[in-house]
């Protein structure tokens, strides 16, 4: 399953700087507007000790992670939705994606130029989520002139696609985003083709200095604000800074967390910022493993075994007859496969079973 992060933000507030960090792969990061101008594309493996344990207790030959991928998009700025800066692309490349990562700066550093020549995240965001808002607006408005020779004919399908639009369109005129609208997921089905920019779900990373002035550790209104604005969205963050996790792409283990101390960093910030972007999306993991390979594989939550299986193959669906399935842990715990099956804990599970994150499945076809 190939998923998608798009990281956005303004110049200069530490895109290409958490995306050279999370991929462990050189991008031009500047100290200037525009230093990314085509996407830079990072397939980043999602933390999780399930697996390598799971791996261990098979002597698997090879050990496959979950993967996402992120994606360094230019720096937008005010008039975006205009096709002011590099605007246009900026909109058509996030249009690509699945969800939106969205660095806002919450430090401040005479040194480093903001676009605005002020620090204040709020704004920053606003700016951001307004040019997608207006960019949906386009989008939604040439949507319903299309639809009205449909809805003259009484077709119900264009009627409440319409219906829906409507909704939208309220709270976009309004400067609120899509996601505030309060549709429901199959409201959200029928208009899913127009792939509107603010009913992505977004992840927040706010990204902080170490040893500098970062809004979150002083009494700042300005924060307050900010977390305001993400609860009310119903959007998600993470803490995270940026410059020291580049420092610390290429360390592991002991040596990394000691650095990271010397550094003034807390959290391993890049594993929360995968983890929660996994989440935002939806997803759980299963596994499948043995002596030649344990891997993990994305799915959507709420996906029965046959359309899980098709993670794997697509002729999984149509051709499966049963799946064993155990808890990761129960298969740990009870030291063999064989030793599983006689206390019980390896289930047979049919067609209507819903895979639930952490099961070790075998399909049978």
């Amino acid at each position: 399953m190939a998923l998608s992060i798009g990281i956005v933000g303004l110049p200069n507030v530490g895109k290409s700087t958490l995306f050279n960090a999370l991929t462990k792969k050189s991008v031009l990061a500047a100290n200037y507007p525009f230093a990314t101008i085509d996407p830079s594309v990072g397939v980043v493996a999602v933390p999780d000790e399930r697996l390598w344990k799971l791996s261990e207790f098979s002597h698997s030959k090879k050990t496959v992670p979950a993967a996402v991928e992120f994606v360094d998009i230019a720096g937008l700025v005010k008039g975006a939705s205009t096709g002011e800066g590099l605007g246009n692309k900026f909109l058509a490349n996030i249009r690509e994606t699945d969800a939106i990562l969205e660095v806002v700066r919450i430090f401040e550093d005479a040194n480093i130029i903001h676009v605005n020549n002020k620090i204040e995240p709020l704004s920053d965001v606003e700016v951001i989520n307004l040019e997608l808002a207006l960019a949906d607006a386009e989008t939604v408005k040439k949507r319903l002139g299309n639809l009205g020779r449909d809805i003259k004919k009484g077709d119900k399908v264009a009627v409440a696609e319409a219906a829906v639009l409507e909704k939208i369109q309220k709270v976009l005129d309004e400067g609120q985003i899509a996601r505030q609208s309060g549709i429901s997921s199959d409201e959200e089905l029928l208009i899913k083709p127009l792939n509107l920019l603010t009913l992505k779900p977004i992840l927040y990373a706010l990204n902080k200095k170490g040893g500098g002035t970062n809004l979150d550790e002083v009494d700042d209104g300005r924060y307050k604000r900010l977390l305001e604005y993400i609860a009310a969205t119903n959007s998600r963050f993470v803490v995270i800074d940026a410059g020291i996790e580049e420092e610390l792409k290429e360390m592991e283990g002991e040596e990394k967390e000691m650095f990271r101390t010397e550094l003034g960093g807390k959290d391993d910030g890049i594993d929360s910022l995968i983890k929660e972007g996994y989440a935002l999306l939806n997803l759980i993991t299963y596994f499948t493993t043995g002596e030649d390979e344990s891997r993990a594989w994305t799915i959507h939550k709420g996906w029965t075994a046959p359309l899980a299986g098709t993670a794997i193959h697509t002729d999984f669906k149509d051709k499966f007859v049963r799946a064993e399935v155990i808890n990761w842990q129960d298969l740990l715990s009870s030291g063999s496969l064989g030793a599983a099956r006689e206390k019980g804990l390896l289930r047979t599970e049919g067609k209507e079973y819903v895979v639930k994150d952490g099961d070790c499945i075998e399909f049978k076809i």
